[in-house]
């Protein structure tokens, strides 16, 4: 059974740092691209960052680049997102998400299956 778990999710104050993990069971996620998706109250879920298998390319939203890294250690069969510099604006229930193939995109509708979400608020 193809299953992802997020954590790492908490109330940060802004400035702060947080890492999510993303934890893959069912299947090797060393042959398929993933992605971090979030979406906050009101508003439609959004493209944050995302990783290839082929190459280890990687992509992020204009909105993380240069505060948010995301990685992959295939060992563990596990992705992080880890997420420096927070501001208010990144509260939002983050995902992550599987797709078939090995070339990541941010585009939410190629994604197969997706954990349940991970809660980040960032507020003083």
């Amino acid at each position: 059974q193809v299953q992802l778990v997020e954590s790492g999710g908490g109330l940060v104050q802004p400035g702060g740092s947080l890492r999510l993990s993303c934890a893959a069971s069912g299947f090797t996620l060393d042959y398929y691209a993933i992605g971090w998706f979030r979406q906050a109250p009101g508003k439609e879920r959004e493209g944050v960052s995302c990783i290839s298998s082929s190459d280890g390319s990687t992509y992020y939203a204009d909105s993380v680049k240069g505060r948010f890294t995301i990685s992959r250690d295939n060992a563990k069969n596990t992705v992080y997102l880890q997420m420096n510099s927070l501001k208010p604006e990144d509260t939002a229930v983050y995902y992550c998400a599987t797709k078939t193939g090995t070339i990541a995109t941010m585009k939410e509708y190629e994604y197969d299956y997706w954990g349940q979400g991970t809660q980040v608020t960032v507020s003083s």
